[in-house]
């Protein structure tokens, strides 16, 4: 089973990113597994028609021990399962203890053994690496990290911090950084300038994303564009980005 995170600053396009990834990954045959690790709980939308689906959090507080898997993981796209850890009501408690509660009950629940996804996509808020943001690194539930950025500032200050808190945890032997996924948002000098900050951080630019219309019109309707846009070259964008990860995933593999 491949365990990836991908990190990223809120606004981002991490979750588009993902979605998109896991659903060129499920047209390749992979059963995949994605978990929103974000308290706006839309991580999964792009895959689930649209809609919002019921966070591990609420129904943890409507059940309680009664909780069954079904409860809280959802069948979307292509297969992909979907699961959200969801977060507190706004102002009150702590949104990363959320995710740790989301992850303690996917764990005694087994929900892996039960499902056996060949591959779990993590996708977590990178603008925070404490807590429950950094479960997904430090508590052996990833083995890969992707961080999704832009050529703005703040996303890479947000990538670099991301990047620092993998090296700091990659010492006690949990997952590590392989690699930045340029998500453009069409500024100067924009691949150099992440390149350069890939370098400067130790890792490499693993795919370039253009910025497309495509991708909002997929998202009007509700999902990816594998589903919506199916003629769109960014279709192709997204299997080369699967196949990238892949292949850097069996290299690693032990």
């Amino acid at each position: 089973m491949r365990k990836i995170a991908i990190y990223g600053k809120g606004g981002i396009g991490k979750s588009t990113t993902t979605s998109n990834l896991s659903a060129a990954l499920a047209l390749k045959g992979y059963k995949v597994m994605q978990v929103g690790c974000d308290p706006k709980s839309d991580s999964t939308k792009n895959i689930m028609d649209g809609k919002r689906i019921p966070t591990v959090l609420e129904q943890l507080k409507a059940k309680g021990e009664a909780l069954k898997l079904e409860d809280i993981v959802f069948e979307g796209f292509g297969g992909v399962l979907c699961v959200e850890a969801g977060g507190p009501t706004p102002g009150i408690g702590c949104a990363g203890r959320g995710i740790i509660s989301a992850f303690e009950k996917l764990a005694e629940l087994e929900a892996f053994e039960t499902y056996k996804p060949d591959i779990v996509i993590y996708d977590v808020l990178g603008d925070v690496v404490c807590g429950g943001f950094a479960m997904p690194i430090r508590g052996g539930y990833a083995r890969e990290v992707f961080i999704v950025s832009s050529g703005e500032m703040m996303a890479l200050y947000a990538a670099s911090n991301i990047a620092q808190a993998i090296k700091n945890f990659g010492r006690r032997g949990y997952a590590r950084l392989k690699g930045i996924i340029l998500n453009a948002k069409n500024i100067e000098n924009e691949q150099e300038l992440v390149a350069k900050a890939a370098e400067e951080i130790g890792t490499e630019v693993v795919k370039y994303v253009p910025r497309s219309g495509d991708i909002q019109i997929a998202e009007n309707q509700g999902g990816t564009v594998s589903e919506f846009v199916k003629d769109s070259p960014m279709v192709q964008v997204y299997n080369e980005l699967a196949e990238r990860v892949l292949a850097m995933s069996e290299d690693e593999e032990e």
